[in-house]
């Protein structure tokens, strides 16, 4: 502290019994009970994800939290651990999340753990590459987190690939039952619940947070309504379907969360993401499993990749427009 070198008792006690900002409770909330429940996708691995997602979370935030205090939280020989540094892992965490999604139901508990102890290392360099040697603003994370988890998983997923898995296993692999769309209501809940905070946990405080509450709010809107109009079954609507659109949603409302998109704008952009969402599925999902060989258990690429793109162009649109009456300094 500033009153004395050494950390005396009672502001030691000050400082440990200072809760951390609301932006970490939410952060940490939203990876594990929304991305948590959300990768107990499938009929059959269902209950078994969800275990296999708390353990990875487990490890990966420990991880996470040594290999980026090495780039970003490094001082005087320590690593400093804070509310930023912990907000800072939950997201790589997210990330490897994401990837789970695209190999779910192929790895061991062993094995995921493998996998997320190299993503984390390569999350971890391409943020300090993109944000602290380029200068891209991703406060909501669709180029560091969505884009990259998505890609990640996708590319392992085709190291993966085994010729002599027949069609029967595939269906195997999707087939799903009552307990697992319950999963999915629940983690959709949360979405909703905890991810426009999250959006605006790393932004600039003032109107920018603001910003980025609203336009994830309206995107989430529109995205869902798109996709529920669109379902294939007039009678009945899929949960799959609200949490494709979820999804999709927060993905595209990333770079662009806190820029002055307007409600007219995040209602267009929740549109485009629940649109390339669905040609993603209808058209994308076949030829990446027939033509590249990569079979996408979750529709990580649909919901999170593409959308994340889409995301990263319209943040880069929006700097590109942006003029100093406007955003002041930032």
């Amino acid at each position: 502290c500033e009153e004395c070198l050494d950390p005396c008792p009672q502001h030691l006690h000050t400082h440990l019994s200072a809760s951390p900002p609301p932006g970490f409770q939410d952060v940490h909330s939203q990876v594990l009970l929304s991305f948590g429940l959300l990768v107990a996708f499938l009929g059959r691995y269902g209950p078994g994800s969800a275990a296999i997602s708390i353990l990875i979370i487990a490890f990966a935030i420990q991880w996470a939290v040594l290999t980026q205090g090495f780039l970003n939280f490094f001082l005087n020989g320590k690593i400093s651990v804070g509310a930023q540094s912990m907000v800072s892992a939950d997201f790589c965490t997210a990330a490897v999340l994401i990837s789970m999604g695209a190999v779910l139901g192929r790895l061991n508990p062993v094995q995921t753990l493998l996998l997320a102890l190299l993503e984390v290392i390569l999350c971890t360099f391409n943020e300090y590459i993109l944000l602290s040697l380029m200068g891209v603003r991703d406060s909501g994370h669709s180029l560091t987190i969505h884009t990259f988890g998505a890609y990640f998983g996708l590319m392992v997923s085709r190291i993966l690939y085994q010729p002599h898995k027949d069609k029967r296993k595939r269906e195997e692999w999707q087939d799903m039952g009552a307990q697992p769309d319950v999963f999915a209501v629940v983690g959709t809940i949360y979405l909703w619940i905890f991810w426009p905070s999250v959006t605006s946990a790393s932004t600039a405080h003032g109107d920018a947070e603001n910003w980025a509450v609203l336009n994830t709010y309206f995107t989430l809107s529109h995205a869902v309504v798109l996709h529920g109009t669109s379902s294939p079954d007039h009678v009945l609507l899929h949960q799959v379907l609200i949490q494709d659109a979820t999804l999709a949603g927060m993905a595209v409302m990333g770079m662009a969360g806190e820029m002055l998109v307007t409600p007219f704008g995040a209602l267009i952009t929740g549109f485009l993401a629940g649109l390339i969402s669905l040609l993603g599925f209808r058209f994308f999902t076949p030829v990446l499993y027939s033509r590249l060989k990569i079979h996408d258990a979750c529709g990580v690429h649909n919901n999170h990749g593409l959308p994340g793109i889409l995301g990263s162009l319209l943040g880069t649109l929006l700097t590109l427009l942006a003029t100093a009456d406007t955003y002041g300094d930032r």
